[in-house]
């Protein structure tokens, strides 16, 4: 099926054109990302998820992506009727295994049937997870042609998503899949690893008796990090690219460098101001997390997208932290800051 032309609609008197873009899980951290860069290139944003956002970029259109039934997804789409549908819903591992195992699997093969019995042609990009291929040896980048085999459940049901999307694709529909390094960058989530650094800097700057240090797990690993904005102009990328080149495929979306956790932790200790102590907690068994080493290989997001990562990590982590300070976090909550 063709990708139908672009409408014309009229925003404060001006005439823009663009594509009907539907993003599921809309005010989480990449989806956020996602919508304001849609919005920014002038197409007509949904954003779904199950609290609308305060501040939003597009048409808010609240619903529970955990209980949605296939019958309830197919009538959204047809009342809506999506040109794209950027599934970035999603549970990561800090939640229950019961709700990762709903979010990340069951409802990707409930929207991937849905989007199958729409009439109109509809591109999905799916948002996977580096986390799907499993560890692998230090010094082996990951390409796609690897075998995943992921070692807890966050991998394991992300990988399940993968699958139902891929599986739609060779039975037809227009889809394609990223697999996603570790996103950085303005609004990391406090649960993520610099996303708790932050938050804890950040604190410690509100309160200067507070103790000077900075209290993490054992920072041993080597990771991919990307940041997230680059990661929305990969979704968008993955968009609109010609559907010989993506359907039916799995992409890598990273820097393409293994990165010191460390090191990362370190410079945003030190971009935050005064000194403090970086004390790292060992494990209660002494045993490490199962992917010590993640390098992507982004050959084929050059190839097929023309995509590749524009900003330094230096630059992410100044504006994560920027996003986290105090005078900075009571404006957003008030939706005087882009969230």
């Amino acid at each position: 099926r063709e990708q139908p032309a672009r409408r014309q609609r009229r925003v404060g008197g001006t005439a823009m054109t663009g594509r009907r873009v539907v993003v599921l899980g809309a005010t989480g951290f990449v989806g956020r990302h996602i919508t304001r860069a849609c919005a920014a290139a002038g197409h007509e944003v949904l954003e779904v998820s199950r609290s609308p956002s305060p501040a939003p970029h597009g048409r808010a259109v609240p619903l529970d992506l955990a209980t949605a039934t296939t019958a309830q997804l197919a009538g959204f789409a047809a009342a809506h009727r999506p040109e794209v549908v950027v599934n970035a819903a999603g549970s990561v591992w800090q939640t229950n295994d019961a709700l990762m195992r709903e979010l990340n699997d069951a409802f990707v093969h409930r929207l991937v049937t849905a989007l199958a019995q729409h009439a109109a042609p509809v591109r999905l990009v799916h948002l996977g997870t580096v986390h799907e291929y499993g560890p692998a040896p230090a010094g082996v980048p990951l390409t796609e042609a690897r075998t995943p085999a992921p070692a807890g459940v966050y991998g394991r049901t992300k990988l399940r998503g993968t699958r139902w999307v891929l599986g739609a694709a060779r039975d037809g529909l227009d889809a394609v899949a990223l697999r996603v390094a570790n996103a950085c960058g303005p609004g990391a989530p406090p649960q993520s690893l610099l996303g708790k650094a932050a938050a804890q800097l950040a604190r410690r700057a509100a309160q200067p008796g507070a103790p000077a240090e900075l209290r993490l797990s054992a920072l041993t690993a080597r990771r991919d990090f990307v940041d997230v904005r680059d990661v929305a102009a990969a979704a968008m990328a993955a968009a609109f690219a010609p559907r010989e080149a993506v359907q039916g495929r799995v992409i890598n979306v990273g820097r393409g460098q293994a990165v010191a956790v460390r090191s990362l932790v370190e410079r945003l200790v030190e971009l935050s101001g005064p000194a403090v102590r970086l004390v790292e907690d060992e494990p209660p068994d002494g045993t490490r997390g199962p992917a010590q080493w993640q390098q992507t290989d982004i050959t084929l997001a050059r190839r097929l997208l023309g995509w590749c990562p524009t900003r330094t990590l230096d630059t992410s982590l100044r504006d994560l932290l920027e996003s986290v300070a105090p005078q900075r976090a009571g404006m957003a909550r008030d939706g005087l800051l882009p969230s």
